[in-house]
């Protein structure tokens, strides 16, 4: 479609890593492992937690809304880079996605990960309750304020990125169509639009205000509260578990912040770079979150064993194993 000298592009060709057949076939199997890898841990985690009764707990309903978030997470992606990959490696050598379809990726992406961004900081208001107001935290942890705060960080995440960016004038490709990228990622995307792009990135700015920098903030101001709290414990093994609870979902925060952060306030200076980071948070965290809590949590542990031991015993054909 012409729009005066300019053409109105309608495609998008997704560039993705390598234009190498061999390399292709080899990239396919290794994310068809990771993917099948992280629906397995994250279902089987949801699973988990709903048959322990032991395990119906505000911590561990979060921790179920981070293994579906991370399930969605995934799945946005990861499905349609195997399907670039295969169709490569059949010699179907163009990955081509709708302007609709790749807008529809970037605001499904960018609403679950702004909804990630505020539960880990749920996570953490919990954990502060936990170790600094045990007597009273199932007074204050109840499960109707679990259920708001649910609410609450899946709607800010809806109309900031949604409802944010939905007041904006909508978006016009003219440039080149094909993005360095293996998904629809907003920061790419910008780069291809015509037209004065200046409120977008205001809009950016001011959004990732609201889910990149303000729950990092909150995350710390908590765990130094926490720090305070368990230094106070004079007892070695009370110390040892309130850190053992706590460390798992900083390593969580770490690896999820710490790309993220980089991408989007070093973007100058790794724009070159974009998708190979982009990885670690679309691919390898969402994998990484169940094996991280599983290994670190005893609590965990004891109710995957339960939970397989009660499948082993259930299943007809374990007698004559």
């Amino acid at each position: 479609m012409e729009n005066g000298n300019q053409t109105i592009i309608k495609e998008f060709i997704l560039v993705g890593f390598s234009q190498n057949l061999k390399i292709c076939v080899t990239l396919f199997t290794v994310f068809f492992v990771i993917y099948i890898l992280t629906v397995l841990e994250n279902i089987f985690m949801i699973f988990t937690v709903i048959v322990s009764p032991n395990l119906h707990t505000p911590m561990y309903y979060f921790l179920c809304n981070l293994s579906f978030l991370d399930l969605c997470f995934s799945s946005s992606t990861v499905p349609k880079l195997l399907i670039d990959f295969r169709n490569y490696s059949s010699l179907k050598q163009v990955r081509r996605i709708s302007v609709i379809g790749c807008l529809i990726q970037m605001k499904t992406v960018l609403v679950l990960g702004g909804t990630e961004c505020l539960l880990l900081a749920v996570m953490a208001y919990d954990r502060y309750i936990a170790i600094c107001y045990p007597l009273h935290y199932t007074i204050i942890m109840s499960w109707r304020l679990c259920g708001y705060l649910t609410v609450i960080m899946w709607l800010a995440s809806l109309v900031l990125y949604l409802g944010g960016l939905r007041g904006l004038k909508p978006l016009v490709f003219c440039k080149d169509n094909q993005l360095n990228h293996f998904f629809c990622e907003i920061l790419v995307i910008l780069e291809l639009a015509c037209g004065e792009m200046s409120f977008y990135k205001i809009a950016i700015v001011i959004i990732g205000f609201f889910t990149l920098l303000s729950p990092p903030v909150f995350i710390m101001v908590s765990y130094i509260c926490i720090l305070f709290s368990i230094l106070k414990i004079h007892s070695v093994q009370g110390r040892s578990k309130a850190f053992s609870t706590c460390a798992s979902h900083l390593m969580v925060v770490f690896m999820f912040f710490g790309t993220s952060m980089t991408m989007y306030m070093g973007q100058a200076s790794f724009s070159a770079y974009l998708k190979y980071i982009s990885l670690n948070y679309m691919v390898f965290t969402p994998m990484l979150n169940p094996l991280i809590y599983s290994l670190r949590n005893n609590d965990v542990k004891e109710a995957y064993r339960k939970t397989l031991n009660k499948f082993s015993i259930t299943n007809p054909m374990s007698q004559f194993c």
